[in-house]
């Protein structure tokens, strides 16, 4: 520990941190535009820049050490007078249309514009056109709105690996895009939106499906039916405020009918039925290797983020055939929506629209996938951030926090808590030991309260062990056979887990990938700004709802016990292979001539 002083308070510090960590420690705020939590601080912005006695110069707050004995002020007139300046400068040139943007009730540069007291500009510049960038089916970007803070190229580069944006050129050329002024389509962009989470500005945002999904809902011949991710409930209520990780299930089922949906149903159940048939893929993989000696491809990875799908058809085609084939939960609603869910209330499937509310950008390009239409028609049709949908439950003029708590509709709505925790980092992997170990012992998960400790947290890279003994006749095979399972959040994590099992042969037999840091809780849709102290409170919620069910194994869902009888009539059978499996190709990169 150090010993500084803060606008004349005495503090304490942890020796090596920065002005900025130590200042809010101490409860004082300074204000940032380009530090992101957890990466390499850019100093960048310099709005963050404070007064050290000594110090010729202002001193970057985000990127400069505490030293012993350092004297410290946040708050002088010449430092109120420099971060005027820098504010301004940036507003000099930013095709702002703050009436109508999206981010107008919380952008970062007008939230720090206002508290600053800016009323005019004192600088004249010329400002970028707003050339809006449209190409893909999940983002949007308009440079004339970019303040060059460069969050978007850390999250892209350090965090998700994938460098799909950079900053080019220099000084006030400076464009903040991909390489050589390209669409966003024609780049290696797996969508995962975690750019426009952290973009302090409307540069980056979701396309939005509400005025598609309005014209829907208004359509007296559609019928018009809703899904709702596990990771939404832990989190909408934010758009309201409530506490990040305040539980709003029942207010959410409300908030829905009251918009107009004719059914509101819950992506949890088809969570469940994901377990039954990934971990029958797991299994089979399993026996294939272990009693007939057949080469198969294990590890067998998850396949429920679409992020991470098209990351790794992208960047390690070589580990497709290890993807499991089932579709995500949101896919595999759509496609049970207009088949079976259509076939039992006598509704024309080319009359239904599907709807889902997703934490993850991502989905809306999963959503128009060509191979999604196992049904006949677009399985799902639309997807809505967990932030859009907060946009229209205003626009509905609906007074969100008196909301009576209502429950979903069945068959869709009916739901176990392992469905819950798919929402959390480690949570798949979790559900999915519950039920295969049951499968295979006949007994629960030998876990404290069902909970398997090595895998929650936000550790980046996670693995666990569990060893199957007593094992019923038809898996005795597994008898004494340790699984090892393997968990990453956040697509450099990934890219490390796999190549490290490359270098060293380590070996896993089932590994859980989630693109966004923190699992679907720290989605790209997710209401702003995701820290860990936000996914950490979006976690333990999603535990707490796991936690209250009585039913917390997927395998005990009676709805989906009843699928299998009524429709489907078993895993992995002809008819789950046709709705509610895929396989997933090579894409190619983009050569930069």
């Amino acid at each position: 520990m150090v010993d500084i002083t803060i606008n004349g308070l005495p503090c304490k510090a942890r020796e090596g941190i920065t002005i900025l960590t130590a200042a809010k420690e101490a409860g004082f705020t300074i204000p940032t535009l380009c530090f992101l939590e957890g990466t390499t601080p850019q100093g960048a912005c310099r709005a963050c820049v404070v007064e050290v006695e000594g110090f010729a110069a202002l001193a970057a707050s985000c990127s400069t050490p505490v030293n012993n004995g350092m004297v410290i002020h946040t708050n002088t007139k010449r430092v109120r007078n420099a971060r005027r300046d820098v504010v301004e400068l940036m507003l000099s040139e930013h095709s702002g249309d703050c009436q109508t943007c999206v981010r107008s009730t919380d952008c970062e540069l007008l939230t720090l514009a206002q508290n600053l007291g800016i009323r005019n500009i004192s600088f004249t510049g010329e400002s970028l056109k707003n050339t809006i960038d449209s190409s893909t089916p999940a983002l949007s970007r308009d440079p004339g709105k970019c303040i060059k803070c460069r969050r978007c190229v850390t999250i892209c580069h350090d965090i998700q690996h994938v460098g799909a944006i950079s900053a080019q050129f220099r000084g006030y050329d400076t464009v903040i895009g991909p390489a050589f002024s390209r669409p966003m389509d024609s780049v290696a962009c797996v969508q995962c939106g975690q750019c426009a989470a952290v973009c302090p500005t409307g540069s980056i945002t979701e396309i939005t499906h509400i005025e598609a999904v309005w014209k829907a809902i208004d359509d007296p011949a559609r019928h018009v039916v809703v899904q709702t991710a596990p990771a939404i409930r832990a989190a909408l209520g934010e758009c309201f405020g409530y506490e990040p990780g305040t539980l709003v299930t029942g207010k959410m089922v409300t908030a829905l009918r009251e918009i107009g949906f004719d059914a509101v149903f819950d992506t949890n159940f088809t969570a469940d039925l994901t377990i039954i048939e990934e971990g029958s893929e797991l299994l089979k993989r399993l026996e294939d290797a272990l009693v007939h000696g057949k080469e198969v491809a294990l590890p067998q990875y998850t396949s429920c983020s679409p992020g991470w799908i098209k990351y790794a058809e992208y960047f390690h085609p070589e580990i497709l055939p290890n993807i499991s084939s089932c579709k995500s939960p949101q896919q595999m609603f759509g496609a049970l929506a207009k088949t079976y869910y259509a076939q039992k209330i006598g509704v024309d499937p080319a009359d239904m629209t599907v709807v889902s509310i997703m934490p993850c950008t991502a989905k809306k390009f999963e959503a128009q996938r060509p191979e999604m239409n196992s049904s006949g028609y677009q399985d799902v049709d639309y997807v809505l951030t967990t932030r859009e949908l907060g946009d229209m439950i205003k626009m509905a003029g609906i007074d969100f926090l008196s909301l009576p708590d209502q429950k979903m509709d069945a068959p869709f709505g009916i739901s176990t808590g392992a469905a819950d925790i798919f929402a959390n980092t480690g949570g798949v992997m979790e559900a999915a030991l519950r039920t295969v170990y049951a499968l295979v012992t006949g007994r629960i998960l030998p876990a404290e309260g069902l909970h398997i400790k090595p895998l929650a947290g936000l550790e980046g890279i996670k693995t666990a062990e569990v060893t199957l003994t007593d094992t019923v006749d038809r898996w005795r095979f597994l008898e004494g056979v340790t699984a090892r399972v393997a968990v990453a959040h956040g697509l450099g994590n990934a890219s490390e887990l796999i190549e490290r099992i490359k270098e060293t042969g380590e070996v896993f037999h089932f590994i859980e990938v989630m693109t966004c840091p923190g699992g679907c809780i720290g989605g790209g849709g997710q209401p702003r700004f995701t820290t860990d102290d936000v996914r950490r409170a979006r976690i333990d919620a999603i535990y707490r709802e796991d936690e209250g069910r009585e039913l917390r194994q997927s395998h005990d869902n009676p709805y989906i016990t009843q699928i299998y009888e009524e429709f489907l009539k078993s895993p992995l059978g002809e008819k789950s292979h046709h709705l509610l499996h895929t396989t997933y190709e090579e894409r190619e990169t983009v050569e930069m001539l």
